[in-house]
């Protein structure tokens, strides 16, 4: 990317930043008022967005997709743009959920395509990392408790629709030794929701760190991958949680499925790391 360029993508990708610190409010019951905010935010953010895209193509006289961190930004145009379609015509308002991390996460990685300058302070490197592991950490606790709720509800459920007696563990699991399903479908909730949030701000903090721990090749480490994809799938859950009222059996599958994509990040970045970077 061209200087200008460069600078709109990277001030559009600071916009999004507030759409999507809305969206995290929202899921903590505490945003509903300002989405009107966000959403202004997220207009002028694409307005910029497209005008760095345009730019870079005439730059390069072609349509700006000819690496990961330039289809990382057009495929994040077009979702905003398309989301602000549906918006407008059908005030989709939950979408916001999705979209807003979605984009601002894909603008995030596209702006650090250019070469970021090299830590000026130690510190300031060590403390960015804590700052990730602590997050990812919270994120997994939440996502474990979301995990072992969402069994705990099947079991219950299972429990109350069959009257008849059971054998083994759940003839020792009574509902009246679990909590009521409305209590564990809350439990999910808030699990989900909290763990979501401490991850999607650790992709943040891990992608300013890793942009300049190892300039624009970070994106290749597979560890990073396997975050990513982590992240997406778990944002893939709170989405249709929200959006769908995915619960019980589909709501347990999901968060298993995220469990183990997540038990997956932590031996890439730990046990399995020598032999994924060969």
């Amino acid at each position: 990317m061209q200087e200008m360029s460069v600078v709109w993508v990277r001030v559009a990708a600071a916009l999004y930043g507030l759409a999507l610190l809305q969206a995290i409010l929202s899921l903590l019951k505490r945003g509903e008022r300002l989405f009107p905010y966000a959403l202004t935010a997220f207009q002028v953010a694409v307005v910029l967005h497209f005008v760095a895209v345009v730019e870079h193509s005439a730059t390069l006289h072609h349509l700006a997709a000819n690496n990961f961190y330039e289809t990382a930004s057009l495929g994040a145009l077009l979702l905003a743009v398309a989301y602000l379609f549906l918006e407008w015509r059908y005030h989709f308002a939950v979408l916001s959920v999705f979209v807003f991390p979605l984009v601002s996460v894909l603008t995030l990685i596209s702006a650090m395509g250019n070469p970021v300058s090299s830590w000026t302070d130690t510190r300031l490197r060590g403390a960015l990392l804590i700052t990730h592991i602590f997050l990812v950490l919270v994120g997994i606790a939440g996502l474990l408790m979301s995990a072992a709720a969402a069994v705990f509800y099947l079991l219950q459920e299972r429990r109350l629709k069959r009257r008849h007696a059971h054998t083994g563990l759940l003839a020792r699991l009574t509902p009246d030794r679990l909590p009521p399903l409305e209590t564990l479908d809350s439990l999910i909730t808030r699990s989900m929701n909290i763990g979501f949030v401490a991850v999607t701000l650790a992709v943040a903090a891990a992608s300013s760190w890793a942009s300049i721990e190892y300039g624009t090749r970070w994106i290749t480490k597979p560890a990073i991958v396997v975050s990513l994809i982590t992240w997406a799938f778990y944002l893939l859950m709170v989405f249709l949680r929200l959006s769908a009222g995915w619960r019980g059996r589909r709501a347990a599958v999901l968060s298993l499925t995220v469990l183990g994509f997540a038990v997956l990040t932590w031996a890439a970045h730990v046990g399995l790391r020598p032999l994924l970077d060969k």
